[in-house]
């Protein structure tokens, strides 16, 4: 199967190719023609591709085309996703794209709609959804294991991400700062554990510079409302000390239920809680999310037919991000419309 990966922007591009090096029958290319535009020490284009090894390097994303790719992952800044999927669309390849989908809901909405019309798979890149430790509590959940679930909190902190991507804290790239980043991975898993979105959104931000001034949030903590009445909480926050490692805080999310609780931190392999029924909820992992969330992809492909978490599911995450801006911009809780199918 013929991979391509669309620009190296995104630093998960680079951990996207090491697993797809590892996967047997795949021919990988790879296109970055935004490189140059990258301040000065910032990696990519033909260099970081040798160096990542295994890869055939095309200058452009015409080349790309003309090479002729099943699929592409798409890893370019997040005002460039709808371009290069709608595009992807067109050629008749499938697409996994690098969360969040994309910068507005009408962006989302087209690129649902290209894929659609284009009968392509559509995909979206959340990683955590794999991690084993998700798995069990979800297993628990679905089980019963915690009872009636009454409360989600969620954590995915970082660093300010500057000096290796700094595309990332200039809005007319991203489309936003922490809520845009950080919001829609717990967003992903909050919802696939309660089986539904949320129904209403309320939010605030701050700006913290953390190593100088910054023209988006860098703080944001969301409350989520759900139709079956549970609340859940997001800090999305870029509060993590520059320099230090993100491991362990990149998501944690911790369930409430009338019978037990369960809290997991899947960047540090472990799942811990206590169950009224099962006794302690204690085990460790060694996830390689990204392999999981490239062979469900892979999957996909090969059948021609989406698998979560797909277009819609990320389409929702885009409606849920602009809500939270609209509520940080009135002060007041916002309703969200239902998700489209």
């Amino acid at each position: 199967m013929k991979i391509a990966v669309l620009s190296l922007a995104h630093p998960h591009a680079q951990s996207y190719i090491a697993a797809l090096q590892r996967m047997p029958d795949i021919e990988l290319a790879v296109s970055d023609p935004g490189h140059a535009t990258r301040p000065v020490g910032e990696s990519g284009g033909p260099a970081l591709a040798r160096e990542l090894g295994g890869t055939h390097y095309l200058a452009s994303y015409d080349e790309i085309w003309r090479w002729g790719p099943d699929a592409v992952i798409v890893c370019a800044e997040n005002i460039e996703h709808r371009a290069l999927a709608e595009r992807a669309a067109a050629e008749g390849v499938h697409i996994l794209c690098e969360k969040p989908l994309a910068t507005t809901p009408e962006d989302a909405s087209a690129m649902v709609a290209a894929a659609d019309a284009a009968g392509v798979v559509l995909m979206v890149a959340y990683p955590v959804r794999f991690s084993p430790a998700y798995e069990e509590l979800r297993e628990s959940v679905r089980k019963g294991s915690l009872g009636e679930i009454v409360a989600i909190s969620a954590t995915n902190c970082g660093g300010v991400p500057v000096g290796t991507r700094s595309w990332f804290i200039d809005p007319a790239l991203s489309g936003g700062g922490a809520l845009t980043d950080h919001v829609v991975h717990a967003a992903d898993l909050i919802g696939d554990l309660l089986g539904e979105e949320p129904v209403e959104v309320y939010a605030t931000t701050t700006a913290i510079p953390n190593g100088g001034s910054r023209a988006v949030e860098t703080g944001g903590l969301v409350s989520l409302r759900y139709e079956g009445g549970v609340i859940a909480s997001i800090d999305c926050s870029w509060s993590r000390t520059n320099g230090a490692p993100d491991v362990g805080d990149l998501v944690t999310l911790s369930v409430v239920g009338t019978e037990g609780f369960a809290e997991i931190a899947p960047f540090a392999d472990i799942l811990t809680g206590w169950s009224a029924r099962r006794g302690s909820l204690a085990h460790s992992y060694v996830p390689p999310m990204d392999d999981l969330l490239l062979r469900e992809f892979l999957l996909a492909v090969r059948e021609g037919v989406a698998r979560q978490p797909d277009g819609r599911t990320g389409r929702a995450h885009v409606e849920l991000v602009a809500g939270a801006y609209e509520s940080t911009r009135l002060g007041t809780p916002i309703p969200l419309r239902p998700a489209l199918h």
